[in-house]
């Protein structure tokens, strides 16, 4: 440690004071705690847009122009000739690519995580699944248009014209988080030979539980009389959301699918047939038919907050881990300390600590 003798100025001598001064001024910027801190080489964010012709004319009205977020890393430009791995995210219920760079700082937190050596130069592409209804769940839906197919397949067409990828299975990565973080675990089962490796963030929706069969916001959206009463309430809007991916049917009033539920004169009765249907579209119950799928992956990883505030993912994810054990296909499940959302961005969270390295490891980078 510097320790700094500072003199009296009154005592001393104009051309020693001066001297002292500059002493003390050189001492200063010499100092370990007060140089210059530099930013990391910075990457930039491409807004481009995909007119999806998988998309076009579904009943559901989803706009089939979908916004795309691409992140390229510092050197992109300068060097013509060079091409990069691509991880897909994917982003969460009622979020999308917009917010995933501005409000959750993905685009710094890429950027740090290269200089640092957490992850070689590779592009990051977040497409915009945000619905009329907070988001397609990244599946084939008879109302809402066939988004697993757009995602699995139509994106990462669009993406190899546009950007210099890797173009091929071994330098791809998928990951996402929440509704993003099922959807990685349901594309990985359903479009085997894509992607390298996943990783699925806090992922909802693996299996049946409770807290969401048969919704908590069915009753209200078994009552309204528009669709648009719906955007009221969170878990209306999750309800006929999940309704709409799941169970849809584009014949039916207000919202284009079976609710697992109806309307007596004074009581709730369920509807098994759609709440069979939520189940089947599930990674625990799709896993049998798919297990081949997932042994072609490199490495399978998902993590979840033991505090989530979504009760079913914790319990659920423990299951689905079960399963995965039982058919003896190798994967990592962890649970640690946490929240939903609480430690996954920022340079100690799970994107920064341990997605970003897991793909520098598993992906093909050259």
């Amino acid at each position: 440690m510097t320790v700094l003798l500072y003199p009296d100025a009154r005592t001393m001598k104009p051309n020693a004071s001066l001297k002292t001064l500059l002493l003390l001024l050189l001492v200063l910027l010499s100092s370990p705690g007060l140089k210059a801190q530099t930013s990391p080489p910075a990457g930039r964010v491409v807004v481009t847009y995909l007119d999806s012709k998988l998309l076009r004319g579904n009943p559901g009205g989803e706009n089939p122009r979908r916004r795309v977020s691409v992140y390229l890393p510092a050197g992109y430009d300068a060097n013509p000739a060079r091409r990069y791995p691509v991880l897909y995210y994917l982003h969460g219920f009622t979020w999308n690519d917009s917010l995933i760079f501005n409000k959750d700082g993905m685009k710094p937190l890429l950027d740090q995580a290269i200089a640092e050596g957490k992850i070689r130069p590779f592009i990051m592409v977040v497409p915009n699944e945000q619905t009329r209804f907070g988001g397609s769940w990244y599946v084939n839906s008879a109302t809402n248009g066939p988004w697993g197919d757009f995602t699995a397949r139509e994106l990462i067409t669009f993406i190899d014209k546009q950007f210099r990828t890797l173009a091929r299975p071994g330098s791809r990565g998928l990951a996402g988080h929440s509704m993003g973080g099922g959807g990685t675990l349901r594309l990985a089962l359903q479009y085997p030979g894509n992607w390298a490796a996943a990783y699925a963030l806090s992922p909802a929706l693996v299996g049946p539980h409770p807290s969401y069969l048969p919704g908590p916001g069915l009753p209200q959206a078994l009552r309204a009389t528009n669709a648009a009463e719906a955007l009221r309430s969170h878990p209306v809007l999750s309800t006929v959301a999940v309704s709409r991916a799941f169970s849809p049917n584009p014949k039916a009033p207000l919202f284009g699918a079976d609710l697992p539920g109806s309307l007596g004169a004074d009581s709730l009765a369920r509807r098994d047939a759609a709440l069979a249907r939520w189940v089947a579209g599930t990674p625990t119950y799709l896993l049998p038919t798919h297990t081949a799928a997932l042994r072609q992956l490199r490495a399978l990883v998902f993590d979840w907050g033991a505090q989530d505030e979504v009760r079913h993912i914790p319990p659920t994810c423990r299951t689905f881990s079960q399963w995965l054990a039982s058919f003896g296909i190798r994967h990592t499940a962890e649970e640690y300390e946490g929240t939903h959302g609480s430690r996954i961005m920022g340079h100690d969270g799970r994107m920064f600590q341990h997605v970003l390295p897991f793909f520098d490891k598993h992906l093909d980078f050259n």
